[in-house]
């Protein structure tokens, strides 16, 4: 009978084991795609909270299997080719997206700007699809590349359809700032917020790219998701009638959209 026990309780252990090192390598995946900088394991182990001797071991599987690589030092670790396939894939897969095509085409021409379909997830907005401006001085900005929705006007615009509880209960106060003009207060958010339910529309004014000020209109039909669209502008080309027509036209796209995924879902 104690023999049964103890192999009970072995197997009991190993599964336990195998769940956390699950655990650890899907926090390992989360770290690195937010940022697009390689990291060390001392900076890994210090920001997961998982002992050097265990993480080596968990990054050297994972640079063996694609799912990461490192610099040429070998000691630098980054999300390998199997991350960007996986991302790819459900990308593809997603039907927001795939609806979202043809109408950021038509707004890219319409605007002549860089535009975006972003989508809420957690308290951070993820670029979703872009169509790049056709000027040479434009936003940086890449497909998969996630920012804090506080400081983005897709972020912002998609905040501004949940109620004040739920905003907070996603967002971690004081928020960061990452320009000098980014909202890190809550009830200067929540203003921000209100205002942004009242005309319909975002602004992100150099809250987290100095000189770039972008507009964002949030679809309302769902379909499991939060989603908006944006326009990124270089505020040296913004002008009073140019951010009308590009609300005008964004207000228009987001109508579209939303017809599409509402015909979908129905």
């Amino acid at each position: 009978m104690s023999t049964i026990t103890d192999v009970g309780e072995t197997e009991h252990v190993v599964a336990r084991a195998g769940v956390k090192s699950s655990i650890r390598t899907l926090e390992i995946l989360e770290t690195l795609s937010k940022s697009n900088e390689k990291k060390s394991v001392a900076t890994l182990s210090r920001a997961l909270n998982i002992p050097k001797s265990s993480l080596h071991g968990l990054l050297r599987t994972m640079e063996a299997s694609g799912w990461l690589e490192t610099d040429a030092t070998g000691t630098m670790f980054g999300l390998g080719l199997r991350a960007l396939i996986l991302g790819n894939a459900y990308i593809e897969s997603d039907d927001i997206v795939g609806m979202a095509q043809p109408v950021l085409d038509s707004l890219a021409e319409l605007t002549g700007e860089t535009v975006h379909l972003g989508r809420l997830d957690g308290e951070d907005i993820v670029y979703l699809a872009k169509r790049e401006s056709r000027h040479t001085l434009r936003l940086f900005s890449a497909v998969g590349r996630r920012l804090p929705a506080h400081a983005t006007a897709l972020g912002k615009a998609i905040l501004a359809l949940l109620p004040d509880e739920e905003v907070d209960a996603r967002l971690t106060f004081p928020l960061a700032a990452l320009t000098e003009t980014t909202i890190v207060d809550k009830d200067a958010l929540h203003e921000e917020l209100a205002r942004i339910r009242a005309v319909g529309w975002s602004v992100d004014d150099g809250e987290n790219s100095p000189g770039i000020r972008c507009i964002g209109v949030a679809l309302t039909s769902r379909g499991g998701s939060l989603n908006a669209l944006s326009c990124s502008v270089p505020a040296s080309r913004m002008t009073d009638e140019r951010e009308r027509a590009i609300i005008g036209h964004l207000r228009d796209s987001a109508l579209m959209l939303d017809s599409l995924v509402a015909r979908l879902r129905s």
